[in-house]
């Protein structure tokens, strides 16, 4: 597990004496003087945090806060994860800001990754708490200081992976199961990104009747590889080939060449916050179909571009995440597809929460129809792509809390009835 602190090159530990220049104090006193802090991580083990972090005062609203700890992460090269922790002081502490950052590795289990993301909190925590009068409990401990030493990566920041899986269920009447498994190369540097994946699935559903019995299969293949090259750090360009074979789609092999170039509003520096990213990708699109589709074709290739926007900021307010797509054929520029998908999470008010998440696609490159009707098999087990010009999905919720704003308490009894 590797550390990346941005103001602090040692790691502290954080212990309370007993007693403070010789003179008892009451802890309590202290303690409600202390500061509030509002953790923001829907992922993380906020229970862990305050049995560990036990010289502030957790609560469970931002706007109740003295210090906002937004938590934000991408994935590395390696398959890790960089957290990025940024402190945002309020009231008091207003103007008084801090970012760390803190990376795991892709073996690194629970425990180590929850135990580092504690270090760093309190090490982000108590450049605040030495302005209260908690101060005076807290004191300080230095690791040995050792000098930098040069790595030497044998793979050449090349990483592989290898995954496997199988699902299964059943009764007396029905059966089913999925097996899938995947391999995977990639090389990511600061100046270049390669990546390679292929996936191979196959799902199998038996239903069994007085009269018989049913067996559905349905089988996909995918593979792709992309290579891009930073130019700047708002601009990157690049390359990709993309190829499937789905039982249900009826592609028998597909295969699709495009070259990309991507412009971020944002420098990418600043991707775990906010991104606004505009891609525009031609390309050649190869068919070749299991079964004669409605257009009355085999096989053909046709050449088409994408223009895709994504928004994505992660603030104290809430999350926004937005995208849009469209694509079309040239020469033909009815066979198109429009899709857009909108994830919208507002903190409103004191406990007042809002949700929105939704995506409409407007279809018109269907291209790959089996021509005939779909059996009465095929359309229940969805076995088969069906016409159609306009698909949609939404969900909206609101939540609203009240009462106590502390959550320093953790009892575990019972957490399972």
């Amino acid at each position: 597990m590797h550390t990346t602190l941005r103001f602090f090159p040692l790691i502290l530990a954080i212990a309370f004496p007993l007693a403070v220049y010789g003179q008892s104090v009451d802890s309590d006193s202290l303690k409600k003087a202390a500061p509030t802090v509002f953790i923001d991580c829907g992922s993380c083990d906020l229970e862990y945090f305050r049995t560990e972090i036990t010289f502030v005062n957790h609560v469970r609203d931002r706007k109740d806060a003295h210090v906002h700890v937004l938590v934000t992460t991408q994935s590395t090269g390696s398959g890790g994860t960089e957290y990025t922790l940024t402190f945002a002081g309020q009231d008091q502490f207003a103007g008084d800001d801090l970012v760390l950052k803190h990376i795991t590795g892709k073996t690194d289990t629970a425990d180590e990754i929850r135990s580092g993301l504690v270090k760093m909190l309190k090490i982000g925590l108590v450049r605040y708490a030495a302005k209260t009068p908690i101060a005076g409990r807290i004191s300080v401990s230095f690791q040995d200081k050792t000098m930098p030493t040069s790595v030497q990566d044998k793979w050449n920041s090349w990483v592989f992976s290898l995954s496997g899986s199988a699902y299964f269920n059943g009764e007396k009447t029905s059966r089913y199961y999925n097996v899938n498994g995947s391999l995977a190369a990639n090389r990511i540097t600061p100046s270049f990104k390669f990546r390679t994946n292929y996936n191979a699935s196959r799902s199998t559903d038996r239903f069994s009747f007085d009269s018989g019995s049913i067996v559905s299969t349905s089988k996909s293949h995918n593979f792709y590889v992309l290579g891009v090259k930073s130019i700047s750090s708002h601009w990157s360009a690049g390359a990709g080939v993309s190829a499937n074979s789905s039982t249900y789609s009826n592609i028998k092999f597909a295969i699709r060449p495009a070259p990309a170039v991507e412009y971020n509003l944002f420098p990418y520096s600043e991707s775990t916050r906010r991104q606004l990213r505009v891609l525009w990708k031609p390309g050649y699109n190869s068919y070749h179909y299991r079964e004669e589709t409605i257009y009355n074709k085999t096989g053909e290739g046709r050449w088409g571009q994408t223009l895709s926007i994504a928004l994505e900021l992660k603030e104290k307010w809430g999350t926004i995440s937005n995208a849009f797509e469209a694509f079309h054929y040239f020469g033909d520029l009815e066979k198109n597809h429009l899709e857009v998908y909108s994830e919208l999470s507002l903190r409103l008010y004191k406990g007042l929460s809002l949700t929105l998440y939704g995506n409409l696609s407007r279809i018109h490159d269907q291209l790959s129809l089996r021509k005939g009707e779909a059996s009465l098999e095929q359309v229940l087990l969805r076995r088969t792509q069906l016409a159609t010009s306009y698909s949609y999905y939404g969900q909206i919720g609101l939540s609203y809390t009240f009462g106590s704003i502390f959550s320093n308490v953790v009892n575990p009894r019972f957490n399972g009835y």
